[in-house]
């Protein structure tokens, strides 16, 4: 079993930034893909970001091309998404979640661990 840990959430302005940690204990989670996962009121939940466990390739919604970046320290079992030029729209509930390989996927049901979750609100 993996447990996820998200933090760094908060109420930001539109334009500001935040910076998410996501923190793995129980296994390692060095061999496996992770992803960020946002949730807002009456939508789907959607992959956001995520990155191989080598940390060498990443995938962005189009929507956070060019303000979000994801990374991952394997040394610490911790993920991380920077968030910039943050918009109201990217308010939600953002989850982290450990993938069952090592590859990126975009499938939720590829997902086999999830956090609790943290709250992003942007105002404008």
């Amino acid at each position: 079993q993996v447990q996820l840990v998200e933090s760094g959430g908060g109420l930001v302005q539109a334009g500001g930034s935040l910076r998410l940690s996501c923190a793995a204990s129980g296994r390692t989670v060095s061999s496996y893909a992770m992803g960020w996962f946002r949730q807002a009121p009456g939508a789907e939940r959607e992959l956001v970001a995520a990155i191989t466990w080598s940390g060498g390739s990443t995938f962005y919604a189009d929507s956070v091309v060019g303000r979000f970046t994801i990374s991952r320290d394997n040394a610490k079992n911790t993920v991380y998404l920077q968030m910039n030029s943050l918009k109201s729209e990217d308010t939600a509930v953002y989850y982290c979640a450990v993938a069952s390989g090592r590859w990126i996927t975009r499938r939720r049901d590829e997902y086999d661990f999830w956090g609790q979750g943290t709250q992003v609100t942007v105002s404008s």
